[in-house]
């Protein structure tokens, strides 16, 4: 799952963050309204984690920008503007969803991890392949009953495959969808990473280079 967060408050906003990457998301961050419209337009993320009260370009335009386009991204206002009439209005221009500040992280975690589900095509909870169990909800990875001991990274480059369902995926779509805009296109992130994953799922092999097109399971 990709997101961005678009937060003023450049401690908040590093502290979700830091917090989203440990639970294996890709996280982009910018701290006014403007940018965070720039970013849209390059990244295709999942959910955006938006403050309201931002300068320059405010929350509430950069809402309805992003409801406004064809856009697969979904909305989550974070704000400190709690009262009803705020959060029903917040909803009405567009938001998927609304947490008022402060807030419990795990309920953050929670509530993107919905969103994001929602952004994407139908998957069923628990993906399967053959003995290979992938449980993105407890980030569980289980095969033949051994649970694999995966890095974030490893984890959402096996889930980006398994939900491909036999599709190939290119390495430049695990980049963009695995990895925050730190990441250098130009190195052999991917491939490393891939590799590693390979070790760790053991024998028989179940992931498939495809020469000049990408890997899948």
């Amino acid at each position: 799952m990709r997101v961005l967060v678009v937060e003023d408050h450049e401690e908040l906003a590093e502290t979700v963050a830091a917090g989203l990457r440990r639970q294996g998301m890709a996280v982009d961050v910018v701290h006014a309204g403007d940018a965070a419209l720039e970013r849209v337009t390059v990244h295709g993320y999942d959910v955006v984690v938006l403050d309201r009260d931002l300068p320059g370009v405010h929350g509430d335009q950069v809402c309805r920008a992003l409801a406004a386009g064809e856009r697969r991204e979904r909305v989550l206002m974070l704000t400190a503007s709690g009262a009803v009439a705020d959060r029903v209005a917040g909803l009405g221009m567009g938001a998927d969803d609304y947490l008022p500040k402060p807030f419990a992280f795990t309920e953050l975690v929670a509530r993107v991890r919905a969103l994001g589900r929602r952004a994407q095509p139908a998957l069923p909870p628990v993906l399967v392949h053959g003995d290979l169990r992938l449980d993105p909800g407890r980030r569980e990875a289980v095969r033949a009953g051994r649970q694999l001991p995966l890095s974030p990274k490893e984890f959402a480059v096996l889930e980006l495959l398994l939900a491909a369902g036999g599709a190939v995926v290119s390495a430049e779509e695990l980049l963009e969808r695995a990895w925050d805009e730190a990441a250098d296109p130009f190195t052999q992130t991917v491939k490393v990473t891939v590799s590693r994953l390979r070790r760790k799922l053991g024998d028989p092999p179940l992931i498939e280079t495809i020469d000049r097109a990408g890997y899948r399971v």
